[in-house]
Formats: structure tokens, C-alpha cells, sequence
């Protein structure tokens, strides 16, 4: 069994600029957690998957995928969930939160993979730059700068990303591509 979840990655001027601020948590806060993953929104938490049965998942990603239309994110300033984490908070859309309802519902429905977080509160989109190891004197100190740092951005996602746990960090395993524009 591996553990893997699924994401969508930014585009990469937008990963650089969150892997900055991650590592300015490192370096000033020695919070590293965040640094463990490339910079995403989770669609779908993580998850154990039988390593034999990896081709059903990325068999079954790339379907969903190819049946979705590449999709707008919005990037506007930084938010927490006290007492640890601090994010790059994504404008929730309907089109996002669509996206995230059927994937989770095309999980469950064709491989049985179930949202345990989702049925316990609600899906927040954003992307995690501090977390589980800033402590919570820590966050106190950081917040007041974020909740005041200003960053905008719009993009375009055009594909599904899993990522896969190597017992350390979480790496790139597969990327599924959405539907091309205009189709």
C-alpha cells in the first residue's frame, strides 16, 4: 500500500513564489512541513492505494480528467486555519468546487475511495505555506505579517496532478490533462 493524494499544481512562476515564502518559514520559524510537497490545492486528501492496483487509479484519474475543461484559479492574499497553518488563499468558485465535488464523488463511486475529511468539514481551497510544525507562538508572530502581505494572481490549471508519499516527502507521480479549451 502507498499513500497518495490528488491535486492541482499552479503554474510554476506561482509555485516558485510559494516555495519562497515556505522556505521563509523555514529559515525564520524552523517550520519545514510544507516544504515536504511541491506548492497544490488538494482535491482529494491523502489516501492508501494498493501498489498493484496503480494503473486502475491512473486509469481512472485520466477519464475523469479528460471529461473536465481546464480551469481558472484565483490567488488573492494569504489565510489561516489557527492555531498552525498559514495558506495562499484561493478564491472559491463554483467551477473549483464543482471540480473537487466530482472528483471525490468519481473516486468513491468507481474505486471506493472515500473523503474522510470532506465529511467533516468543508472543502476550503488553498495552498499551504506553513503548517503542523509552526508552532502556535510561532504563528502568532507570522500572522500578523501575512494577514497584511498582498498577493494576487489568476491562472489557468490545465490538469489533474497525483502525488505519491515516499516515506518522506510527497512527490509528482502522474499528471492527467483536462479537456483542451475550446473542445
Amino acid at each position: 500500500m502507498s499513500r497518495f493524494f490528488v491535486a492541482l499544481l499552479p503554474p510554476q512562476n506561482i509555485q516558485e513564489y510559494a516555495n519562497e515564502i515556505k522556505q521563509y518559514f523555514a529559515d525564520k520559524y524552523a517550520s519545514y512541513s510544507a516544504k515536504k510537497s511541491p506548492p497544490h490545492i488538494t482535491l482529494q486528501p491523502p489516501f492508501e492505494w494498493a501498489d498493484y492496483s496503480l494503473l486502475s487509479l491512473e486509469t481512472s484519474l485520466e477519464t475523469f480528467a479528460i471529461q473536465q475543461q481546464s480551469i481558472s484559479i484565483t490567488f488573492n492574499g494569504f489565510a489561516a486555519f489557527p492555531p498552525r497553518v498559514i495558506y495562499m488563499d484561493v478564491v472559491k468558485s463554483q467551477p473549483l468546487l464543482n471540480l473537487q465535488t466530482d472528483l471525490v464523488t468519481h473516486l468513491q463511486t468507481n474505486l471506493g475511495i472515500i473523503d474522510q475529511v470532506g465529511k467533516t468539514r468543508p472543502f476550503i481551497p488553498h495552498l499551504t505555506v506553513a503548517f503542523r510544525d509552526l508552532t502556535m507562538e510561532s504563528f502568532r508572530t507570522a500572522w500578523p505579517e501575512f494577514v497584511q502581505r498582498q498577493f494576487y494572481s489568476e491562472c489557468t490549471v490545465t490538469h489533474l496532478t497525483l502525488l505519491l508519499h515516499d516515506g518522506n516527502c510527497w512527490n509528482i507521480k502522474s499528471k492527467f490533462p483536462f479537456l483542451p479549451s475550446g473542445k
